[in-house]
Order: structure tokens, then C-alpha cells, then sequence
């Protein structure tokens, strides 16, 4: 076992006004599985291509492995998966190779068609098995979720429980939980490593928040109560000095007790008031190094409008075809007013041609009895945010949303102000999908329908949007997700499609 070890590291992006990184220091072993989490935008993927060397920065990073990282690009995805896989081990032997894929469960007839043909989900599993192959290898892991159904997240969760020496970054907590045994996790202060997975990880954070929002309140008190008595200590240390001069205006006679009695009764008074301010300013210092690292999340608000029909959806015996393709057959389902609705099914079964058919895209044919409520208006988000161009505010008046709630919104979702100035092919992926969550969050829809929405959004802020949909009256929601924890938070009712 040996160490990746990380010292006084400072980086920053030219032209950014704050470093990402300040005099960061930690050691990791290199046989963890190190679940990495922090909001969107605090540099998880930065920090990781600083491990492979593609970036300069002041500090030191020593590390005695090599780093593999993923997603990584492969040769021509024209040629067959098998032959591409091949070229990425080219020094292992080829049964261990097949065995990584058997453990992932890609399927035998994938390995013979082009990489570019695979599903999002194949080609994710397909191209972690080289990963672990190398000697002295350590891999690094970026989101490998976002293009994996239910079923996938949890066999790719068993296939990394089984290995050593890997940092992941994912926002998935069921995932997390079940393959990590460290969190490296970046906060709004500092970056810090615990033993164990998410929930572990979580309920720590959850007992440190409390005991010093408890402490920094007994602080506020004390230095309250400190601050009252040095302002009395001083008003009796000043009526003492004046008494000095031999003459006592509020007593009109002559000090009792003589000068040098007074002067030292004077010095006490000083004295006391000196050792009250002292306590409270070493009050002030400890109560600064509280609620550095709690994350604020303040509530998010939806306005859904009222229907008038119960029934807003209706599919009997729907078929799906796309592209010429039969994806679904034989849909039964009935999505009525203010209900919560999961969508669940492999990739590949029909999940996106159903919405697409719901917002009366023509390029989806069916067949069967579909009903949509007249006069239904739709909220939607895709999973695509390739289309985002341009600043904030040309893309709010652009969908017809009120900026300043939009931006309040995007606030909420821990933008920073600096954020708001830069165009949006600039943004992480996850802030991507953050703006256009804040887009539906500032539309009146009767329904919402929001296709993968949290894909690349951190785990304050699904925690945050599933409060929001879990306690918002009267929302009817479609939605299509992979996260297990997420769903079952909302306590939505499902739509199994098995394609």
C-alpha cells in the first residue's frame, strides 16, 4: 500500500477571481474506494485532472501509481468494441479483459459492433472494464452514472465494491454507499477525508452542523452578555478615575478613602473590564471558525396550476415505434392531478419516446389509445444541454420567465454571482441542468415532465429538489430518474416499461 500525498496545493483558472484551491493539504491511501462529493462547480473534476498532470499549479502532488482516468477517449469508434478494448490493454491477457466484461455483464454481441453503435449504458460498461487491468494502476472515476439505468447503477456498484484504489466522483447516494469505504469531500472551506460510505459520511456532517449552530448560538448569547458588562465595567472605571481628582460630583464631598486607595481601586476596574473584552474577542475568534462547512439550502418554491380534469394522461395498449424501431408495446397507465409519477425501465425501453410523444414530437409513431387532458400545459426538461448559448438573462427572457425569480432560483441552487456573468457553454454540466431546472421551476404548468433532470446535479441539490416535489401541493410530475435514493424520497408511484 502507498500514499497519494497532497501539499499546500493552490489552482486557480486564469481570469477567475478566487482560487478553487488554497494551501490544500491531505494523504490518501491507494487501496481506498473514495467516494468524491462537493457542489457543482467546487472543482472535483478540476482536482482530477491535476492528478493526471494537466494542469499547472504551486504545491506538490506524489503519488507512487499510475492514474487511469474515465470517461476516457477511445480510438475510432467505428471499429468494433472488442478490437478498441484491445488497443487500451494491449499488454494484458486478453482472459482477464473478458473477465472484467463478464463481471460488468456486457453483452457478447456488443463486443463485435462499433463502440459508436453501443447504447450510453453499454459503452459506460464496456469501457470500465480496461480499467482496473494495469499494474500499479489507480483509477479515477468521473460521474459514470449519468448514462446507466437503475439496474446498471447497481451491478457497476457491486463491480467497484470488489475493487481497490479508485477515487469516484458521483451525486448518486445509493450508488456511493454501496461501493466506497472513504469520502473525500470538497466543503465551502476545506477538503476533508472520512472512513466510511455517504450515509455514514452524512450523518456526521448532520451531528457537526447541529453541535455548531448549538455552540455558535451559546457564543452569540455569551458575547451579548460580555459586551453589556465591559460597557458597565468602563462606566464604573471612569466614575472611579474621576474621583482621583479628589472630588466626587455625584457624592458633592470628598473621597472617602484616599488617593493611592483610589487609584487601585481604579486599576481593578480597568483591569476587569480588560479581562471582560479579552473573553469577548477570544468569544468572536472561536465563534469565526463555526458554520464554515454547512451547506446553506434554502427552501425552493414551485407554483403548479390546477386543472380541471382528474385525469390528465391516459394510455391503453400504446405502442411505441422510433426511427423504425418498435421501443415499447402494450403501455398501460393512468397519470391523474397531483400525482408523483417514476417512469422505470432499462435504456433502451421506451422511457424518452413516451415523453416525446407527450409533447407531440412526430418523429414517435404509436398505435393504441392515448389521452391527453385538453388545454394541458406541459413543463419540460430534457436531458440534452447541449443547445445552452448566450447569458442568463438572454435565456430568460428567450422562455419567457421572470429574470429576477430565475436568477433567485439559480441563487438557491448555490450560484455564485460571478456565474451569472459568464455565458452558458461555460458553465459545468451540472449547472447546466441547474438552469434548466430554475427555467421550470419559474413556469405554471398543470404538468411537469423532466426527462434524467439530475444527471451531473450535486447532492445538496437533489436533496433540496426532492424536499421541493415531495412537499409542493398539488404537483403532477413525470419523471424519468436512475436515483433510488431520489425516488423513493419522493414516494412516487411507478410506470414499469419493459420495453
Amino acid at each position: 500500500m502507498s500514499q497519494i500525498s497532497v501539499s499546500n496545493l493552490t489552482f486557480g483558472y486564469d481570469g477567475s477571481y478566487d482560487n478553487l484551491f488554497e494551501n490544500v493539504s491531505f494523504q490518501l491511501d491507494t487501496d481506498w474506494r473514495l467516494g468524491f462529493i462537493g457542489r457543482n462547480g467546487r472543482g472535483k473534476t478540476t482536482f482530477l485532472k491535476l492528478l493526471m498532470g494537466r494542469y499547472e499549479y504551486r504545491g506538490s502532488i506524489s503519488a507512487g501509481v499510475e492514474f487511469e482516468y474515465f470517461p476516457y477517449t477511445p480510438g475510432d469508434s467505428a471499429q468494433n468494441t472488442l478490437d478498441i478494448l484491445r488497443g487500451v490493454c494491449a499488454d494484458v491477457e486478453e482472459w482477464r479483459l473478458m473477465r472484467e466484461l463478464s463481471l460488468l455483464d456486457v453483452p457478447e454481441d456488443a463486443l463485435y459492433r462499433p463502440l459508436a453503435t453501443l447504447s450510453g449504458g453499454e459503452r459506460t460498461k464496456a469501457l470500465l472494464a480496461p480499467l482496473f487491468l494495469r499494474e500499479n494502476g489507480f483509477a479515477l472515476i468521473d460521474e459514470p452514472t449519468n448514462h446507466l439505468d437503475t439496474q446498471g447503477r447497481e451491478l457497476v456498484s457491486r463491480y467497484l465494491s470488489g475493487k481497490r484504489g479508485f477515487i469516484l466522483v458521483s451525486h448518486d447516494r445509493a450508488f456511493l454507499d454501496g461501493c466506497v469505504d472513504h469520502v473525500l469531500s470538497i466543503n465551502r472551506a476545506d477538503i476533508e477525508v472520512r472512513r466510511g460510505n455517504f450515509s455514514s459520511w452524512w450523518d456526521n456532517k448532520l451531528r457537526q452542523d447541529a453541535s455548531e449552530m448549538a455552540e455558535n448560538e451559546r457564543l452569540k448569547k455569551d458575547i451579548k452578555r460580555l459586551e453589556a458588562s465591559a460597557r458597565q465595567s468602563e462606566r464604573w472605571a471612569d466614575k472611579v478615575e474621576r474621583t482621583k481628582i479628589g472630588f466626587d460630583p455625584a457624592k458633592r464631598e470628598k473621597s472617602m478613602d484616599s488617593r493611592a486607595y483610589i487609584g487601585e481601586k481604579s486599576r481593578r476596574m480597568q483591569q476587569r473590564r480588560k479581562n471582560l473584552e479579552k473573553r469577548q474577542n477570544d468569544g468572536i475568534e472561536e465563534k469565526s471558525k463555526l458554520l464554515k462547512n454547512i451547506e446553506t439550502a434554502d427552501a425552493l418554491k414551485l407554483a403548479p396550476l390546477a386543472h380541471h380534469a382528474k385525469r390528465l394522461v391516459e394510455a391503453e395498449n400504446v405502442c411505441l415505434s422510433y426511427g423504425g424501431r418498435e421501443v415499447c408495446r402494450g403501455l398501460r397507465f393512468i397519470i391523474e392531478r397531483g400525482e408523483r409519477v417514476v417512469l422505470r425501465g432499462r435504456n433502451g425501453s421506451g422511457k424518452t419516446s413516451l415523453i416525446r410523444c407527450l409533447l407531440g414530437g412526430g418523429d414517435v409513431s404509436r398505435s393504441g389509445r392515448l389521452e391527453i387532458a385538453s388545454g394541458l400545459v406541459i413543463s419540460y426538461v430534457p436531458q440534452d444541454t447541449s443547445f445552452l448559448r448566450g447569458d442568463l438573462s438572454d435565456f430568460a427572457r428567450g422562455a419567457g420567465i421572470d429574470e429576477s425569480l430565475f436568477k433567485a432560483i439559480l441563487r438557491k441552487l448555490d450560484f455564485s454571482r460571478v456565474q451569472f456573468d459568464k455565458p452558458m457553454e461555460r458553465f459545468s454540466e451540472g449547472q447546466k441542468k441547474k438552469a434548466l431546472l430554475a427555467r421550470s421551476l419559474c413556469e405554471r404548468a398543470h404538468l411537469y415532465i423532466w426527462d434524467e433532470p439530475l444527471n451531473y446535479v450535486d447532492v445538496f441539490s437533489r436533496m433540496q429538489i426532492e424536499a421541493l416535489l415531495r412537499d409542493t401541493p398539488g404537483l403532477t410530475l413525470l419523471l424519468v430518474e436512475h436515483d433510488r435514493a431520489f425516488c423513493e424520497g419522493l414516494g412516487a408511484k411507478e410506470i414499469a416499461m419493459e420495453g
